[in-house]
């Protein structure tokens, strides 16, 4: 019997087998390949070969991207013709919040790994195998109504995309026994009915787990996948006319191989593009790289043509946007970073520092201008590292998996993923693994910075006050840290002491303490430096600035910067005086305690469910 057609295979061993090695070989043994089981996995050592050389530095990444996609699409071909496909269904939970276009943003990079790669194939006009609940969160009904319409347009285009509304998680909550929703009033929400809305992330994502289960065919055979609206199924890669966003990775079909061929219980992956962590604890960093840019623009000529299109001399590594990247283990960055110029066409100085200065305030909304995360094939996809984080927004676990929540969300700290991470690890150790699937992140999107909802960030025309989210960033640490220092010292499995809790968070908070009042003087003092740089050293900006309404304007787009850095981490920041204070330090601490003595609990509580 004749084996099925291939063309896809045979065309790339055709075009590459000269190039590929190890290609050669897959078509001697094509030509004699009469089984639909063999050439299925003649298709998946294919792919891995292109793969591998398409994420090389001397690839010709989109005609390879292109015959990688076309193999895949071949293969669920084959897979379906065959008839036997034990493959997992995946149901992913998109928590989203006032954010429409982040959610059309992410909607789509799921419709497009799903067209481009076709996992579980959709021969019935949708993708059987993929489902998707949007976890509603909003405040505003007029965000609220955008939102089921994406769900809406995108069922039309063949995903299974439901709604998961305020309504709907209510009555679900409340058909818990009533005893069962008090114990697990902390990991859910005990809020009202009538205000049910910005609930916050932990929550909301922990209320979906309430809908898979109710959508849950066949327990044994299913996946779920937690993604954040601000997050794309894509990467970014560098290419010598800048940064390019790609759908260059099968999620699905590396996700379902890792469950088939492990005993892994949860999955994270990482993000690359902005970076996942609160300017608060950028801001040192991002003014050295600010000082650095105006420190080379002022030793050059306003008319000259633009010379920030250089390609980054080495891409920012992990943790490279962190001020306190040593607290978790990562090497010092260089003292600066490069700013990369995003305008085409011939332009100047002028028109470059006005660009600079209109994305500058970004920084508050989450974006980096010069430590974005860059995509690094390494190893490969699908290779396994022990993790001691989750990604809130990346993350995967089978039915077994659910139990590993994220909790204490009622504190609406910072830092609940890694908090989170450090006590799943501890209790499942290897079961718990990363792997090299990023998402992209963005925390702006073209609508612009005033489109997206954050909490803890308040914004006015003049101003962006981050003082609430400054503080659930310091608090977020101490509950990190101490975590992080109690499951070396205690059994997770078991009741913490309080005792011993309360030792941890004292030298905890000690030690926080005196890093971020190092950080706080680093960033009183650099802000001053740029401030003068920017305004007093009489650099030609200044003088053009009369001239040009172009430039007059960026230089007030920079002082709101600078100004609100001052407002936000200066020396009569709020936020700061609340770390500061004994009194509000010591309310915290309090509820952080509390929370630990209570986690074995509440995670019975949770098990219980499943």
């Amino acid at each position: 019997m004749p084996a099925p057609a291939s063309p896809c295979l045979q065309d790339c061993i055709a075009r590459y087998a000269a190039a590929i090695p190890g290609l050669a070989e897959l078509g001697k043994r094509l030509a004699t390949t009469h089984d639909a089981g063999a050439l299925i996995d003649l298709h998946e050592q294919c792919a891995l070969l292109l793969e591998q050389a398409m994420w090389s530095a001397e690839a010709d990444f989109p005609p390879l991207l292109a015959s990688y996609q076309a193999l895949f699409r071949e293969q669920e071909a084959l897979i379906r013709q065959r008839g036997k496909d034990d493959r997992h269904h995946f149901i992913l939970g998109i928590p989203v919040a006032d954010r429409p276009s982040h959610l059309r943003a992410c909607l789509e990079s799921i419709y497009q790994v799903c067209m481009l790669f076709d996992y579980g194939g959709h021969a019935s006009g949708r993708w059987d195998r993929i489902q998707v609940v949007v976890s509603e969160d909003s405040r505003d009904e007029a965000n609220v109504r955008r939102h089921i319409e994406l769900v809406e347009e995108y069922r039309r285009k063949g995903l299974q995309v439901v709604h998961f509304g305020l309504a709907e998680q209510y009555e679900l909550l409340h058909a818990l026994p009533p005893h069962t929703r008090e114990r697990l009033g902390n990991l859910l929400t005990t809020q009202p009915r009538e205000k049910f809305s910005l609930k916050g992330q932990a929550a909301n994502r922990n209320l979906s787990y309430l809908k898979f289960l109710q959508l849950t065919e066949n327990r044994h055979n299913t996946l779920y996948y937690l993604v954040d609206s601000d997050q794309s199924l894509c990467v970014n890669r560098q290419t010598a006319s800048g940064e390019e966003v790609v759908a260059a990775l099968n999620y699905f079909h590396a996700i379902d191989r890792i469950f088939r061929t492990t005993d892994t219980l949860m999955l994270t992956g990482k993000l690359v593009g902005d970076p996942p962590v609160s300017p608060a604890v950028m801001a040192a960093n991002f003014l050295d790289d600010v000082s650095a840019f105006f420190t080379r623009l002022a030793a050059l000529r306003a008319d000259q043509a633009c010379q920030f299109h250089a390609p980054p001399r080495q891409p920012a590594g992990d943790a490279a946007y962190h001020d306190m990247a040593r607290l978790f283990g990562f090497d010092n960055q260089p003292a600066a970073f490069p700013y990369s110029c995003r305008l085409a066409g011939e332009h100047d100085h002028r028109a470059c520092l006005a660009d600079f200065a209109r994305r500058l305030n970004a920084f508050f909304f989450g974006e980096h201008l010069t430590r974005k995360t860059g995509f690094a094939y390494g190893s490969g996809f699908a290779q396994l590292a022990p993790a001691r984080t989750v990604y809130p927004g990346n993350y995967i676990v089978n039915y077994a998996g659910l139990k590993y929540v994220i909790p204490f969300g009622h504190l609406r700290l910072r830092m609940s993923g890694p908090t989170a991470g450090r006590l799943i690890a501890a209790e499942i150790r290897e079961r718990f693994a990363s792997f090299n699937m990023p998402n992209l992140h963005r925390r702006t999107t073209e609508a612009g910075c005033g489109d997206d909802f954050r909490p803890g960030v308040e914004v006015d025309e003049a101003s962006v006050d981050l003082s609430n989210e400054f503080e659930r960033q310091f608090f977020g640490d101490l509950m990190l840290f101490s975590t992080e220092a109690l499951v070396k010292r205690a059994d997770v499995t078991r009741p913490f002491a309080q005792d011993t809790i309360e030792a941890v968070v004292a030298e905890k908070e000690a030690e926080l303490l005196a890093l971020y009042q190092q950080k706080h003087d680093a960033i009183v003092d650099k802000n001053r430096q740029l401030n003068a740089l920017v305004f007093d050293a009489g650099h030609w900006w200044l003088h053009a600035r009369e001239h040009s309404p172009d430039l007059a304007h960026a230089l007030r787009q920079v002082r709101a910067f600078i100004d609100n850095i001052d407002r936000n981490f200066g020396e009569h920041a709020s936020a700061w005086g609340q770390i500061q204070s004994a009194e509000h330090r010591a309310q915290r601490k309090r509820q952080i305690v509390k929370a630990l003595m209570n986690y074995r609990a509440e995670r019975d509580a949770w098990d219980s469910l499943f």
